[in-house]
C-alpha cells in the first residue's frame, strides 16, 4: 500500500517531538504544550524534567493509581472521553451518533471468522484519547492476549469532528488487533487506532509491531502471555483512540456515550 499523506505528515511530526532540543528551547516547549493543551500534571513530574516532547506525551506517573481489586470490575484502559458505547447490533457498532461501522471490518482478516462471530450482538466502547489526556494503555481486567495483528493503514484525525466526517474512518486508519480472552473465557477486543500525528503506537510485549512504517499486515499468536489488571502494555505518541468490543453478555457497562473516564476507573461488571 501506498504511503497516505497523513502518515508522512506524522512521522515528520514524529521526528520534531522525539528530538531533543536544547534545554532551555525543550523547557518552553513543553511549558507551551502544557499551558496550550491544559495537561493536568499533579500526577506526574514538572514539564521540564521531560528531555521531549514524545516523553511528556509518554509519561508516567509518579505513584500508580489505585483500582478495585474485585476481578469482576472492568477498569478504563486509559483516560479518555467515550465518544459511543453500547450494543453492537449483529456487525454494526456506532463511530459516533447515526453513523456505523462494520466489526469484521475494523477486525480485519487477520482475525478468524468464529472469533468475528463471537462479538456479534455483544458491546463496544470507543476510548478517545484527546492531545491532553495521558497517553499510556493499560489491561482493563486478567486477561490473556492470543493475537496482535497490525493492519497498516491511513492517519486520519480521530476528534469529534472528523468523527462526524469520515466514514469508516476506525478502518480506513491504521490499527493494531489484540485479541484476548477473560479470566472467564470470554473473548474481547482491544483495538489500538492510529491517528494524524500518532509517530508510533508502542505495544511492549511485542517490539516486532513497528507502526507507521511498514505497509504490510503482520500477525503474532501467543501460547502463554497473560496481562494482569492495571498492567501498562504501551502508549501511544499524542492523542487517539481505543476500541473495546466484547462477547455478548461478558459484561454490564457502568458508563454511557459522553462520559469522561480516568484510567483505573471501575466502567463495568464482568458477568460470571
Amino acid at each position: 500500500m501506498k504511503q497516505h499523506f497523513t502518515s508522512a505528515l506524522s512521522q515528520t511530526f514524529g521526528r520534531f517531538a522525539s528530538k531533543e532540543h536544547g534545554r532551555t528551547f525543550q523547557n518552553m516547549i513543553n511549558r507551551t504544550y502544557v499551558r496550550a493543551m491544559g495537561l493536568d500534571m499533579s500526577d506526574f513530574e514538572s514539564p521540564e524534567s521531560y528531555p521531549s516532547l514524545n516523553a511528556l506525551f509518554t509519561r508516567k506517573f509518579r505513584h500508580k493509581r489505585s483500582f478495585s481489586n474485585d476481578p469482576l470490575d472492568m477498569i478504563s484502559p486509559c483516560d479518555s472521553l467515550i465518544t459511543e458505547c453500547g450494543a453492537i447490533k449483529e456487525d454494526l457498532a456506532l463511530q459516533i451518533k447515526g453513523m456505523s461501522y462494520s466489526v469484521d471490518g475494523v477486525l480485519g482478516e487477520g482475525i478468524s471468522s468464529d472469533s468475528k462471530k463471537s462479538i456479534r450482538n455483544g458491546t463496544f466502547v470507543n476510548f478517545y484519547l484527546s492531545p491532553r489526556d495521558y497517553h499510556r494503555y493499560h489491561a482493563p481486567i486478567d486477561m490473556q492476549v492470543l493475537h496482535a495483528v497490525h493492519i497498516p493503514g491511513k492517519l486520519y484525525p480521530v476528534n469529534i469532528p472528523s468523527l462526524k466526517k469520515q466514514v469508516n474512518l476506525f478502518i480506513e486508519n491504521e490499527r493494531v488487533v489484540l485479541e484476548c480472552l477473560s479470566a472467564q473465557g470470554k473473548r474481547f477486543f482491544l483495538i489500538l487506532v492510529g491517528a494524524l500525528n500518532v509517530g508510533e503506537m508502542e505495544v511492549s510485549f511485542e517490539p516486532r509491531i513497528q507502526t507507521n512504517t511498514v505497509s504490510t499486515p503482520s500477525q503474532y499468536s501467543y501460547r502463554d502471555l497473560y496481562l494482569s489488571k492495571g498492567d501498562d502494555f504501551g502508549c501511544f505518541r499524542m492523542g487517539s483512540t481505543i476500541v473495546m468490543l466484547c462477547e455478548k453478555e461478558m459484561l454490564e457497562l457502568g458508563v454511557s456515550t459522553g462520559h469522561n473516564v480516568r484510567f483505573a476507573q471501575t466502567i463495568a461488571r464482568i458477568n460470571a
